[in-house]
């Protein structure tokens, strides 16, 4: 178990942070949108206390959501006019009270379902807009020991304090922005707030096969195999975040201003 919880998250980690130089930037683009660090937590979760457990911390994994679109949303505003140890500060306080405010709501996957749609619907329409485009930028070894450090550091205290917090606690900290605060500070510290904006905006492609995924684990935990469970939730997201990226393409495909003429 203790290999489990050094090795799992940050070999996710790994993966998907060299993808882009293995296979390119799409499959890079595709991958970074997957639950890889809350996906591996949560089947911890489900090794240690069981299904019900787990059911119920994927539900809040769910919910979580809208504390992460919360960090965002702080961190975007704030690194405008400020520096980002500030805007950090502010973001995750954001982040701790909006966590908080979920921790005592009712737990049901419907319920859930509209609280990250809500919050997803939220951050897009009043997140700050910005014409920068957000290109990946090459990836040092320190950042890439840093997050895989990060990744074991944060899975070790979720799972080490899982007994302590319950399902609730366990399933919103399994979201913890751990890649939001990597990609938002050493992206503002290297191109600035536009950049950042314009990446944290990018984010909301991945809300959805992240919901996917916690969705389907609520639903079937309790009744199949914890291993078979999770491989179908992760097919499941895979395809819902396959089926975004076509609507994504399709989208920005689709020609603008012309007027068509009868």
């Amino acid at each position: 178990m203790l290999a489990l919880k050094l090795t799992l998250v940050p070999l996710f980690l790994l993966i998907v942070s060299m993808s882009g130089k293995w296979w390119g930037p799409s499959i890079a683009g595709w991958l970074a949108g997957l639950p890889i660090v809350a996906g591996p937590i949560l089947y911890l979760l489900v090794l240690q206390h069981g299904a019900a457990f787990g059911a119920r911390a994927a539900t809040l994994a769910l919910c979580a959501i809208l504390a992460s679109e919360a960090f965002n949303f702080a961190y975007a505003w704030t690194c405008r006019c400020r520096a980002w140890p500030i805007a950090l500060a502010v973001a995750l306080a954001t982040w701790f009270v909006a966590a908080s405010f979920l921790s005592l709501l009712p737990v049901s996957p419907i319920w859930a379902v509209c609280v990250a749609l809500t919050a997803v619907l939220f951050g897009q329409s009043f997140l700050p807009r910005s014409a920068v485009v957000a290109a990946g930028a090459p990836l040092r070894r320190a950042d890439l020991a840093g997050r895989m450090l990060a990744g074991a550091v944060l899975t070790l205290v979720v799972t080490a304090l899982s007994g302590r917090v319950g399902a609730t606690w366990s399933g919103l900290l399994a979201v913890f922005p751990l890649l939001g605060i990597v990609l938002s500070v050493s992206s503002h510290r290297a191109h600035g707030p536009a950049f950042v904006v314009s990446l944290l905006r990018g984010m909301v492609l991945g809300r959805f096969s992240f919901a996917a995924f916690c969705l389907f684990l609520s639903l079937v935990l309790p009744y199949q195999a914890a291993t078979t469970s999770f491989v179908e939730a992760a097919a499941f997201a895979m395809f819902v975040q396959w089926c975004t990226k076509r609507l994504t393409v399709a989208a920005s495909a689709r020609p603008r201003g012309v007027v068509p003429v009868e």
